[in-house]
């Protein structure tokens, strides 16, 4: 398969547009923030101030019609197109754009309350995705459901107008700062005995203060805490919760499970930078390290991977454009920012020397004890978003060894 498309007249004025509302936008909010750019993630600038941040950048984001791209232009979208996607997350990459506030209500649950919601339900809970000023988190996995979703045994038992709630889930990200959740649950509890897993599931809107509801933050190797378990005891929410209907949870869950690697092809320009920025350190810390030649191969060798998975990406989008499964660029693309991302964190430290490793806080730290976090904290993306065993045997089974 080669890559073989070409941006239209719409796609750069498109790009040509956003770059010029960055320029005009970004180092004004970097101004007002006083250049903090939170290299670090959360624990470099206190969570707290790194979600208010947030908060503000999509603010502003949405008020130029930046931060909903693929949503409808009747609700602040553009519509995007494919292409326009890969050009959005690669211009937000090159110019080290802020994260924002509501990540996954933008990208996947608006989206699926779009597709799947009331009229009723889309106006009382976009408008609140959108501007940013009520929080969302999203609440698959679980105990026995991590990576075989459809394992999930947190009931949703239909009583009257009411729904009641009773499992655990985990996992779940800034659960603690949400007001607002979308969650599956199993309606049909006799579906896994009887072999039909992925029957019985449905999905919900939950109000994350309706009494019965335990949120309990897990610290991780960092000392972050953006992970939480999430507890239902006895949990009424109203039937109008209900997105979709009843039994149709695994279909909304593919919906927004798609749309999860929306802007991954951003990925690749932002290790690029990392690299970069990496070697750029290293010469002013610890310029030996350049002269060693195990580490100028390992430089080699992730410059070289990281443009494979730039070409990657674009023939996935290649084949998104000619109608044609992006399979198996999507496991595949999973399994190289696992790795690239794991590989980068490591050489970083390498390269860096003994000051590398010095955490946030501590005399001498480079760039504020960033690299350091990122060695220990990449190790996460072995299971984020697929664990790494689950992907080779999916591409294994499918794709390699596909069964007759």
């Amino acid at each position: 398969m080669f890559v073989d498309f070409a941006y239209e007249t719409a796609d750069l004025e498109f790009r040509d547009e956003l770059r010029a509302w960055l320029d005009e936008n970004l180092s004004k909010f970097l101004a007002d923030w006083g250049g903090d750019d939170d290299p670090g993630g959360p624990q470099s600038a206190g969570i707290a101030r790194t979600q208010e941040r947030r908060r503000d950048w999509q603010r502003r984001l949405n008020e130029g019609r930046w931060a909903a791209i693929n949503w409808p232009k009747d609700w602040g979208g553009r519509e995007a197109s494919p292409i326009q996607n890969v050009i959005y997350s690669e211009t937000m990459a090159k110019y080290r754009a802020p994260g924002i506030y509501n990540a996954n209500g933008l990208w996947q649950i608006g989206p699926m309350i779009i597709a799947w919601g009331t009229e009723e339900q889309k106006n009382r809970w976009l408008p609140c995705i959108l501007d940013a000023s009520e929080h969302w988190c999203q609440g698959f996995s679980e105990p026995q459901a991590g990576s075989d979703l459809a394992n999930l045994r947190t009931t949703a038992l239909a009583d009257g107008d009411e729904y009641v709630i009773n499992g655990q889930k985990i996992w779940i990200s800034t659960a603690h700062l949400a007001k607002w959740g979308l969650f599956l649950f199993r309606t049909d509890p006799d579906a896994i005995a009887e072999k039909r897993k992925h029957e019985g599931i449905t999905a919900f809107i939950v109000d994350m203060d309706t009494p019965g509801i335990e949120v309990r933050p897990i610290k991780d190797i960092v000392g972050d805490e953006m992970f939480n378990e999430v507890f239902f005891n006895d949990v009424r929410i109203p039937a109008d919760c209900r997105l979709g209907g009843e039994g149709q949870g695994w279909q909304v869950a593919m919906g927004t499970l798609g749309r999860e690697r929306v802007g991954t092809a951003g990925l690749a320009i932002t290790m690029g930078q990392d690299l970069r920025s990496m070697i750029s350190t290293a010469r002013a810390c610890n310029p030996e390290a350049l002269e060693d030649p195990d580490i100028r191969d390992r430089i080699a060798r992730a410059w070289s991977q990281i443009e494979l998975t730039k070409l990657l990406n674009y023939r996935a989008l290649t084949k998104i454009i000619k109608g044609q499964k992006n399979w198996p660029e999507v496991p595949l693309a999973k399994l190289q920012w696992s790795h690239l991302a794991q590989y980068l964190a490591e050489l970083a430290v390498d390269m860096l020397g003994p000051q590398g490793l010095l955490l946030r806080g501590a005399t001498d730290a480079v760039d504020n004890g960033s690299w350091a976090r990122l060695y220990s904290f990449q190790r996460y993306t072995s299971i984020g978003a697929g664990a790494t065993e689950v992907q080779k045997n999916i591409i294994a089974d499918r794709a390699l060894l596909p069964k007759k």
